[in-house]
């Protein structure tokens, strides 16, 4: 969807600051299906849950946000979605020579008040995280209504840049070493939330991390 000298910068920065910011990242007609299915999905979300696969819980002073998980072989209507996804990580792993091999992603809704509190996407002993991808969902974000994504120093401690959550703003970084946050929601938030993995989704995963 993409040139390639759009997908250098975007490497180059992504290698440099560890994160990068990309306007207009999608085509009309592909976020159309995206708002379209959120909308289906809205009745399907669940409340989101942190940890691994035997000690997740639910815990709202950390998360709480609502979810839904993609499937690919279930959820048919997203084929164009899944082969955006399958060319950034093809993109990233010839850009950046890592060796990406599968990846997950979710729909996420904070409801007002919904936040995320500071964390890391990838723990420790689970490497399978390499590259954290936010794309915004709100067409009727304005300044003042929260939810923007806060990114901190690489030991979590000083503000680094705070995101808005515009419509179609899709944030790349690096799992294993930006600390961020969800600020709080004063209006719905939505975005599609996914990793990019080294391992395939369904060995060493952190669902809800």
């Amino acid at each position: 969807m993409h040139s390639d000298a759009q997908w250098e910068a975007w490497a180059d920065a992504l290698a440099d600051q560890e994160y990068v910011i990309i306007d207009d990242y999608l085509s009309p007609a592909l976020l159309h299906v995206l708002l379209d299915f959120f909308q289906q999905k809205e009745d399907a979300l669940t409340p989101a849950k942190i940890g691994a696969h035997q000690s997740r819980q639910k815990v709202e002073e950390i998360r709480s946000d609502l979810t839904y998980w993609l499937d690919k072989e279930g959820d048919t209507h997203l084929a164009p979605v899944f082969h955006w996804i399958e060319e950034s990580l093809s993109r990233w792993n010839r850009l950046l020579f890592l060796s990406l091999g599968g990846y997950e992603f979710h729909l996420a809704f904070y409801p007002t008040g919904g936040h995320y509190a500071k964390h890391l996407d990838q723990f420790k002993g689970r490497n399978n995280r390499l590259i954290s991808c936010v794309l915004y969902l709100n067409p009727d974000w304005n300044p003042g209504d929260g939810g923007e994504l806060q990114l901190y120093d690489p030991q979590g401690h000083a503000e680094a840049e705070r995101i808005e959550p515009v419509m179609n703003r899709m944030v790349f970084f690096r799992s294993d070493t930006v600390w961020h946050a969800v600020l709080p929601a004063k209006a719905p938030r939505r975005s599609l939330t996914g990793w990019l993995l080294y391992r395939p989704s369904d060995v060493g995963s952190i669902l809800g991390a």
